[in-house]
């Protein structure tokens, strides 16, 4: 009874937190105010305070311009801690536009959405990811494709890093910077592999599956790594990037489940 009434309690907070600072990011979005980069981190802030999210962040982004992040994917949570991390936008699937709350709590972040089952759509989407990497927005890339269980990294796509290639296009270089999202604790206790899953929205899950059992036991303790940077141009293969991307994360995500069993 008490977990649920923490979990109603949240929701309410959240709601009564989010409503006056929606027409807020809207002008600013719409003015092109620098304070439209500030104001989803201030919310991901209280956010994570509300949901009992603990951030750790090793090592630092990247100060660099054009600046492209990419990371495993694991949960709904992954925007939140990244977001506490540094002012960022996302490039998600279509569908996420769809969901509920989230779909709009996306847009004023100005996520940019891909439908990826449409190599043609891809395409487009290329073009405006370069742009907005050109007008500095930090772009996180999930190229996993889809959330995962949090056990493994799955193997990355290169569709995406396209726009790597398409913002480089004119002799510029591109800062690509892998970072892994660990979560390390739950309730206190070091996360074991069959309970890494805690976290994860994968498979079949529907959102109020995954988020419901999170609101209502709290304290999760996140580890968000950043890597070296990779210095790309027009000329790098995009296949042979995503690789030593997946490779670089799968060894943060080891590294950083290694440092906090310790």
């Amino acid at each position: 009874m008490i977990a649920l009434c923490r979990a109603w309690f949240i929701v309410l907070c959240l709601i009564v937190m989010t409503l006056p600072l929606i027409p807020l990011q809207w002008l600013f979005n719409k003015t092109n105010s620098p304070l439209r980069r500030k104001l989803p981190l201030l919310w991901h802030h209280m956010a994570a305070f509300l949901v009992g999210l603990k951030v750790h962040v090793k090592g630092e982004m990247s100060a660099d311009r054009p600046l492209l992040l990419t990371a495993n994917h694991v949960s709904w949570l992954d925007i939140i801690a990244l977001s506490v991390a540094g002012p960022v936008s996302f490039i998600a699937k279509q569908e996420v536009s769809k969901w509920p709350a989230f779909g709009m709590l996306a847009k004023l972040q100005r996520t940019v959405f891909v439908n990826r089952e449409k190599r043609s759509a891809t395409g487009e989407k290329t073009s405006e990811i370069a742009s907005r990497l050109h007008e500095g927005d930090a772009m996180v890339l999930f190229p996993e494709g889809t959330s995962t269980s949090g056990v493994h990294v799955k193997p990355f796509r290169s569709a995406l890093l396209g726009a790597v290639q398409k913002a480089a296009g004119d002799g510029e270089t591109i800062h690509v910077q892998p970072l892994a999202i660990a979560y390390t604790h739950i309730s206190g206790m070091p996360a074991l592999t069959d309970e890494r899953d805690f976290t994860g929205f994968y498979g079949d899950m529907d959102l109020v599956s995954s988020l419901w059992p999170i609101l209502k036991e709290g304290a999760i303790d996140v580890t968000v790594y950043f890597g070296e940077l990779i210095i790309a141009d027009g000329t790098i293969d995009r296949k042979q990037l995503s690789f030593a991307l997946e490779e670089r994360v799968r060894t943060l995500k080891s590294a950083a489940f290694a440092a906090d069993s310790r």
